[in-house]
């Protein structure tokens, strides 16, 4: 800004898709001269009407993404405060789970050393994957988590659409057993009929939304009853400035909140919702930034550093300079 602040923001995508969306955020990126960045909301209007073009959802909101982040970010360090406490946060920090350490890949020997590390680490829950092609292999790397784990710690699953509404319902039913905080998109993301099911059906809570693109997507998801846990995920969804709207619905209708990937900014979110929270644990993104999160206690813990509290590292310029120009100097 002509002030001096700066804002970091960004947007991803996991496979194909990311040059698309740079290629829309630098289209847009012009309309953001002259306005004010405290104006976030009008700012949101103005960028999501210069693509309306391509739609309201999927790549046409990621690109704005990273510009209303930044904009947050910039926001909360002009007023001197972390962004939690700017957007009036009811705790200091969120309970937090381990997401990567039991791939379907990842052989069982080693998702249980994962589970030990885990834990020795300060987690304070593990997500195992399931949709296993043999349904019974499933059950069996559940048996032995569980038992490595204890009746008691925090124990998740994730289906990753991979089950038709027959298969899912009996996989549900065989798995209440484990004591699980939820089952995680166990049927095609925008199959909301099929998750209302399943969630009136089960007494493990159902937990989905890291796919959808918008907040219309998340408020049938909501409305329709299809989740006890919504999953929103803030650079999908177009930002923070979505991601409050879908928080603030899912708060009036007693919803969970437990936000996909991007921790970094998701740290600050879940805080200031008022149900208590669960944030996934990825160390994917730790090389891209100077600043690392606390954890601690099975919780992660946010920072006294003004904004998201987060400076860009070097090798997240030399990462990406070659495809989006970043850092690139005159």
């Amino acid at each position: 800004s002509r002030d001096g602040f700066e804002g970091v923001g960004f947007s991803y995508s996991k496979r194909a898709g990311g040059q698309g969306i740079y290629a829309h955020a630098k289209e847009i990126a012009d309309n953001l001269l002259g306005e004010d960045p405290n104006d976030i909301d009008k700012i949101y209007t103005k960028l999501l009407w210069a693509g309306a073009s391509v739609g309201r959802s999927g790549m046409a909101v990621q690109a704005i993404s990273p510009i209303d982040i930044a904009l947050w970010d910039m926001k909360a360090k002009r007023a001197g405060l972390p962004l939690a406490k700017l957007l009036g946060a009811h705790r200091d920090s969120v309970q937090c789970y381990n997401t990567s350490g039991g791939f379907l890949h990842t052989p069982l020997d080693q998702v249980l050393k994962n589970v030990v590390i885990s834990r020795e680490n300060g987690i304070g829950g593990i997500k195992l994957k399931v949709g296993q092609p043999n349904c019974a292999e499933d059950i069996r790397r559940l048996t032995a988590v569980r038992e490595a784990l204890g009746d008691e710690f925090p124990l998740m699953v994730d289906a990753n659409q991979q089950w038709d509404r027959e298969t899912a319902i009996r996989m549900g039913r065989k798995m209440e057993q484990f004591n699980l905080i939820w089952i995680e998109e166990p049927l095609d993301a925008y199959d909301i009929e099929g998750h209302a099911q399943l969630a009136a059906a089960l007494d493990t809570p159902i937990a989905t939304g890291e796919m959808l693109t918008s907040f219309r997507e998340h408020e049938q998801l909501i409305l329709g009853n299809a989740s006890d846990f919504v999953q929103p995920d803030a650079p999908r969804v177009g930002g923070i400035s979505p991601f409050l709207k879908i928080m603030d619905l899912a708060a009036k209708h007693g919803r969970k909140l437990a936000p996909h990937f991007a921790m970094e900014v998701h740290l600050h979110l879940s805080a200031a919702y008022p149900l208590e929270p669960w944030l996934e644990h990825f160390e994917w993104l730790n090389p891209l930034f100077n600043e690392q999160l606390e954890l601690r206690d099975g919780r992660m813990w946010i920072s006294d550093r003004h904004g998201l509290g987060f400076t860009l590292s070097e090798q997240a310029r030399r990462w990406t300079q070659l495809t989006c120009e970043f850092g690139k100097r005159p």
